[in-house]
Order: C-alpha cells, then sequence, then structure tokens
C-alpha cells in the first residue's frame, strides 16, 4: 500500500533509560503465550496470504471481508459485521472489554496484482525463506504490505485469551478492501452510522504496520500525503475528431490523433522543468512546513544516508541536484502531478503504420496539507477546460486527502512510552511520502488523532517477492513474535496514556 514510501524526514530519539518499567503486567506470561502459538501464527499469516482480494480485478470481493471477519472473531471480537459500501465490503468489529477506553484499529484485508513470472516463489505460497543477514521471512503478495503486521496485532489479541486476561481498552476495528485503489468507497462506509457512532467512541485510529529500520530504529508517524487517482482519455469515445478503431498511419495527414492531442494536454499539468505542478491554483492551499517539522527532517538527516537514500530509489541526484535537507524538506511538504503509465497503439517488436485510435494516461496527484481530494479534481477539470481540452475526458478512480495528528497527541505519546520503556530507539516522521486513507478519521467530522505502528521489518510492497520479518537474525530487529508483544504493551501505553488525557 501506499503508506511504505516513508520520507527520510525523521528525527532520530534516544530511548529513555529501561528504568521506565514497562505498564504491561505479567508481561512475561504474554511472551511465553505468543512463543507457544509462534506456528499457530506463521500458519495464520499463510493461509491469509493464499486468500488474495484484488479490488481491481474484482477478485474474491466476497470471500475476502467474509475471511477478515472470521479473523476477527477467532481474535476475541465479539461482533464482526459486513458493512457494503457500494464496491467491495469492509468489515465492523467491536471487543468490548469493559474498559474505560475505546481504542479504533483500521486495517486493509486488499492486495496489488502481481505476476507469478516475476517472483522467485508463488506469490500466494507463503513460502519460509532464509535472507542473508535479515533471518527467517515470508515471501507472498501482501506479506507485509500490511497483512504480516496485522497477522502480529491479531496475535496480540490471542495472546490475551491464552492468558485469560481482559484487554486494558476496548476495540473498534473497522477493515476495508478497496486500500490499493484508493480507498474508493471508504468513505462512505465511514459515514454509516453505525461505524460512525462506533468510531466516535474511540481516542484514535491506529493501524498495524512495520516501521523497524535495518540498525533496529523504530518509526513514528505523524501524517501521510493524500492521494488521487484518475485517467485522461482521447479517442474515437471523447469525440468525433478521432477515429473509433485504429486505422492506417497515411491519415493522420488529414485526422487527428488521439495520442498526440493526450501529450498535449498533459504538457499543460507541469512546468517546463517537468515536475512543478503548473494546474491553476493548484498551491492555493498548500501548506507550509513549520519550524518545528524542519527541525524533526534536520535532526533526522544527522543519522541518514544520503548515498544509501539515493540508491533505494536507484538516482545519482535528486531534483535540481538539491541538497539532502532541501530534497527531504520537498519529499513531505510538495504536492505532485506523476504518470504512471501511458497506453496508446501498438506496443509490439518493430513497428506497425497505424494511427491509434485511443490514447490514456494513469495519473495520481499526491496532495498535502490544507490541499482536499474535491479541490484537485475540481481544478484538474477547470484547467483543462479553459485551455480548450473539452474532448479529453477525466475519469477519477478514488482518492483521499492526507492527514496529519500533532505530536502531543495521546496516541502518539502511547507510542513513544512503548518504545521508550522497551529501550528501543525510534524515529519521528513527519509526514510519510505514501499515503494511506487516515484523513476519514482525522478530518471531519470524527477529528480523531491517527497513527501506525509497528516493530519489524519488510519488503517489496507492490513488488515481486514481497517479504516480512518472521525469525530475526539481529536481536536488535523485531520477528513476528517480538512484534505482537510491542502491540501488547501499545493496548497498555494506550490506556494509561488516553485515560490520564
Amino acid at each position: 500500500m501506499r503508506r511504505f514510501a516513508i520520507a527520510a524526514a525523521t528525527v532520530l530519539v534516544a530511548a529513555a533509560p529501561a528504568a521506565a518499567a514497562p505498564t504491561t503486567p505479567q508481561r512475561a506470561a504474554f511472551a511465553t503465550a505468543i512463543a507457544a502459538r509462534h506456528d499457530a501464527t506463521v500458519q495464520a499469516l499463510r493461509d491469509w496470504i493464499a486468500l488474495p482480494t484484488i479490488a481491481a480485478m474484482g477478485m474474491n470481493v466476497r470471500q475476502g471481508p467474509e475471511y477478515m471477519r472470521k479473523l476477527a472473531l477467532d481474535a476475541g471480537f465479539q461482533s464482526a459485521k459486513i458493512i457494503e459500501s457500494g464496491g467491495v465490503p469492509s468489515v465492523l468489529a467491536t471487543l468490548d472489554a469493559g474498559a474505560p477506553v475505546t481504542l479504533g484499529v483500521y486495517m486493509m484485508y486488499d492486495v496489488k496484482h502481481f505476476d507469478p513470472a516475476e517472483w522467485s516463489s508463488p506469490p500466494l505460497e507463503g513460502r519460509l525463506v532464509d535472507r542473508p543477514g535479515v533471518g527467517q521471512v515470508i515471501v507472498g503478495r501482501g506479506a507485509v504490505n500490511q497483512k504480516g503486521p496485522q497477522t502480529a496485532l491479531l496475535a496480540a489479541l490471542h495472546a490475551f485469551k491464552a492468558t485469560g486476561r481482559k484487554l486494558p481498552v476496548n476495540l473498534v476495528l473497522i477493515a476495508e478492501g478497496e486500500e490499493e485503489i484508493a480507498s474508493t468507497n471508504f468513505p462512505k462506509v465511514i459515514a454509516n452510522p453505525e461505524v460512525a457512532a462506533a468510531l466516535k467512541k474511540t481516542v484514535g485510529v491506529i493501524g498495524a504496520s512495520a516501521l523497524q529500520s535495518p540498525q533496529g530504529v523504530a518509526g513514528i508517524s505523524l501524517g501521510a500525503k493524500g492521494a488521487v487517482e484518475f485517467q485522461l482519455i482521447v479517442g474515437g469515445e471523447t469525440s468525433d475528431r478521432y477515429p473509433r478503431a485504429d486505422v492506417h498511419s497515411s491519415v493522420h495527414a488529414r485526422v487527428e490523433s488521439p495520442a498526440w492531442r493526450l501529450v498535449k494536454a498533459l504538457d499543460t499539468l507541469v512546468a517546463d522543468d517537468g515536475h512543478t505542478p503548473a494546474i491553476d491554483g493548484w498551491f492555493e492551499n498548500v501548506k507550509p512546513l513549520t519550524a518545528r517539522q524542519k527541525e524533526i527532517i534536520a535532526e533526522g538527516l544527522k543519522t541518514a544516508s544520503e548515498a544509501e537514500a539515493k540508491a533505494q530509489v536507484g538516482v545519482g541526484r535528486w531534483i535540481g541536484d538539491e541538497d539532502f535537507q532541501t530534497s527531504s524538506e520537498r519529499l513531505v511538504s510538495q504536492p505532485t502531478v506523476n504518470i504512471q503509465g501511458l497506453v496508446s497503439g501498438y506496443m509490439g517488436p518493430g513497428g506497425k503504420t497505424v494511427l491509434p485510435s485511443r490514447a490514456e494516461a494513469k495519473l495520481e496527484f499526491r496532495l498535502v496539507p490544507d490541499m482536499t481530494q474535491a479541490e484537485a479534481e475540481a481544478k484538474l477539470k477547470a484547467h483543462l477546460l479553459k485551455r480548450g481540452f473539452s474532448d479529453v475526458k477525466v475519469v477519477f478512480s478514488g482518492g483521499y486527502g492526507p492527514n496529519q495528528t500533532d505530536e502531543t497527541a495521546a496516541l502518539i505519546t502511547a507510542q513513544r512510552r512503548t518504545l521508550d520503556k522497551a529501550g528501543i530507539p525510534y524515529r519521528l516522521i513527519v509526514r510519510n511520502a505514501g499515503s494511506w486513507p487516515g484523513v476519514v478519521f482525522n478530518g471531519a467530522p470524527l477529528n480523531l488523532p491517527t497513527g501506525q505502528f509497528g516493530l519489524g521489518r519488510g519488503n517489496g510492497a507492490h513488488a515481486p517477492n514481497e517479504w516480512y520479518l518472521i525469525r530475526s537474525s539481529d536481536p536488535k530487529v523485531a520477528g513476528i513474535d517480538e512484534a505482537s508483544l510491542a502491540f501488547v504493551d501499545l493496548l497498555y501505553e494506550v490506556a494509561a496514556t488516553a485515560k490520564g488525557k
């Protein structure tokens, strides 16, 4: 999912001395219960990987939510029901522990599509392999994005059942099946009266993730950019100026080309530098970074490697040859207009004398505070119409705005205390450059703090050979059992922190 593009905009925070005792009572009993169930936890993850829900392909759109519902009930939720969305359904589950504090939990059960030919092992097998320098990992679609971290959270709930202890907080779980298509119908789900009423009782919403670095530094994310996905289409379906089917290229002397028309339209969306958005009024509501956010970025870069950051994306230089600080600020503060793909005409070997009848561009916007999805859509359409591109069809497929939570929020404080008491160093992340639909929680009308939490590692989200760490070869980095125990600790810290607010 989109949340994995995490910015280098961080501040490293040394963990507090371990003298601050964990809030978790009888913590050793939880650790024993989690370890005893290790094989069952891993098998549960393998079974979940074997059932992919892919919204874009209409795959398992009924089986996916039913399975998510079963996972919730098995983990101890007393109620779990399917919530229709107009698209792929969501799941609402509640667990009443009789506690004074209620925590919201966000999950996604859908995954990106895959090409088995690109994988070293079948993408739905969930094969366990040894990764040099890392440990035992599970390889499969959805392993780290997000079924692995979510399985760790569910394993924490199973530990409460095994030890016979009540949770220190009540839980409200909302899980969607369209995150990978920009949460198209998720706002409708959140607006459902039953869902909204349940979420209003919470102190905030947390999502499970795997945010540890190879060096063992954990991450605490304070927000994420928004994302809007859409297509621009030109062809016989949009105007009689273009052929209804591909024709011989010789007729281009008197018949217009959809491909060239689309190129001309696309060229108006960015400046001559090829990356600065040029849509009319685009920067009108862009909120600049605060002095504190720039401080977080600067502090984080003291322990970061610019060479490693460049190597991760396979480039030798940043835009405009900017320095590390400037490019890191750009990463989290700049909205983008990106072309994901261009489709038109003949793409086989050699050439073909054809005038394509259709051209399509798949695009995305990344939005920053205080931009909105509705604003972005309206400004794009107005921009194109003003320049005479009424023949360019705009199809929005989904999206949402950015989200941001203050570092002083109780939900963030609970995460910091969890890591402090475990003696784990962590970094504050100003804003993920990637995206997740947290805005439906911390935007109006709920206005709830949101966050992501999770120890452990993984990589390859949306890519071949996606993996998630099961048994770590480095004691500073958590495997799935240690990640599960951290979720137990977090629940107790949320209870203590939120109760004290």
